[in-house]
């Protein structure tokens, strides 16, 4: 029991003492960052499954690209 209660300290100690945590500037900045990229990658991951025809829908009338393939054939 002895250890875990010295774990803990040591835990405690280095959250309080030895972290450097990041301003309150910083952190915004780095949330906007965050946020941004999040957008971002979910507009191109959201454009990509358009484009290839992947809507969810099964009635719709956009197949998208492969669908327009598989039609040919």
């Amino acid at each position: 029991m002895s250890k875990v209660r010295e774990y803990i300290n040591e835990t405690v100690t280095e959250m309080v003492h030895r972290v450097t945590w990041p301003t309150w500037k910083e952190l915004q900045a780095n949330t906007i960052i965050v946020v941004v990229a999040s957008v971002i990658i979910a507009l191109i991951i959201f454009g990509m499954d358009f484009t290839v025809g992947i809507t969810g829908d099964k009635d719709s009338t956009w197949k998208g690209i492969l669908g327009f393939i598989y039609k040919m054939f």
